[in-house]
């Protein structure tokens, strides 16, 4: 631990200047207050600082929405000037990034900023790569240019600004592209859901289950780079998690939800539990949560609610039982995997940080 003698040191010896010292020790300052208010069960997620940055995030949306509206009237006069439009629009993004996100460090317009920069970007590579008239006759060959443009002007972007939420995203282009690709090169089935079952014809489902495993591959990396959950690494891990859970449970929980038995509905209890004992393990609420969410909405929407009435009330049980007992829970489920998993990568027991 670095204390305000070792700061003093550091100024004197001319190491770091001191504004950067008094900002260093407002910064330490600030972490410790913020970790001694929370309890053991805690898990601090910051989706803003501050309602200054609410306010932010409404004047951007006010600007986009008259950014959109003043170049729509000019690009419906002319609408071979939509690269010029989309470069100049993208640059205003990243103009706006450069001070809230580089330099203010704020975290809800960071995320505002983001989603802009993609629309900006899908918009502007697919008005110049898609073709319509293709697009309606089930011709998608057209489309994977625009996604894959816009897809790595996103990389870029997460690589200059290293906002977690547009490394998700990026997460989510990477998934995209790869069912576009299958779409052109198998064709799709008559209803999305035939496409991730895993009796359907076509690559769809192993394309799901690949994708998500990498993306919880990335995810864990930055998870274990961090494992106490105090830098950007953890928010980026938090974010991936959002989208592997989904991806991983898709396939499985599709297949199984359309079958209404009851064999089916204690397989896929048994699915969760395994992701249940993966999420405790790596002390990851959000990856156990975006899996039941997911499994949830299917179940309410795209499938008979009736038909999963029982688990739906089972996954509710479960889930306050793990928010009561968390703690606990993964202690003992990590005392005998002491000398199988590398626990020194992953957070201590008396840490609850997603």
């Amino acid at each position: 631990m670095i204390d305000r003698d070792d700061l003093r040191a550091a100024t004197a010896a001319g190491v770091i200047s001191e504004a950067q010292a008094a900002s260093l020790a407002s910064l330490a300052q600030n972490r410790q207050a913020a970790r001694s208010d929370l309890r053991q069960i805690d898990e601090p997620f910051e989706l803003f600082k501050g309602f200054n940055e609410i306010f932010i995030v409404v004047g951007l949306c006010i600007l986009a929405a008259g950014w959109a509206a003043s170049f729509g009237l000019f690009l419906a006069q002319e609408t071979s000037n939509v690269l010029m439009v989309g470069a100049l629009t993208g640059a205003l993004i990243w103009g706006l990034s450069e001070y809230f996100v580089r330099r203010r460090r704020m975290v809800a317009p960071a995320i505002a900023l983001s989603i802009f920069f993609v629309i900006t970007a899908l918009g502007t590579f697919g008005a110049h790569f898609a073709e319509p008239f293709m697009v309606a006759q089930r011709d998608f060959s057209s489309l994977p240019w625009p996604a894959i443009c816009a897809t790595l002007a996103l990389l870029v972007y997460w690589v200059r600004f290293r906002v977690p939420f547009a490394l998700a995203v990026v997460a989510v282009g990477v998934f995209g592209i790869a069912i576009l690709l299958a779409a052109i090169a198998r064709g799709t089935p008559a209803t999305w859901t035939e496409m991730f079952k895993l009796s359907a014809s076509g690559p769809f489902a192993w394309i799901t289950l690949l994708v998500g495993l990498a993306v919880f591959a990335v995810a864990m990396w930055f998870d274990m780079s961090d494992p106490h959950r105090v830098t950007r690494r953890s928010a980026n891990g938090f974010w991936l998690h959002l989208v592997a859970a989904p991806a991983l449970v898709n396939t499985v929980a599709l297949s199984l939800l359309d079958q209404d038995s009851a064999a089916a509905n204690l397989i896929l209890l048994a699915v969760l539990a395994f992701f249940a004992a993966v999420a405790i393990i790596i002390d990851r609420r959000s990856f156990l949560i975006a899996a039941i969410g997911y499994i949830v909405t299917l179940s309410l929407t795209v499938f008979v609610p009736g038909h999963a009435a029982t688990p739906i009330l089972l996954l509710g049980i479960a889930l306050l039982t793990l928010g009561a007992f968390w703690q606990p829970i993964r202690a003992t489920l990590l005392r005998p995997l002491a000398g199988v998993l590398p626990l020194d990568r992953l957070p201590p027991t008396h840490l609850t940080k997603d």
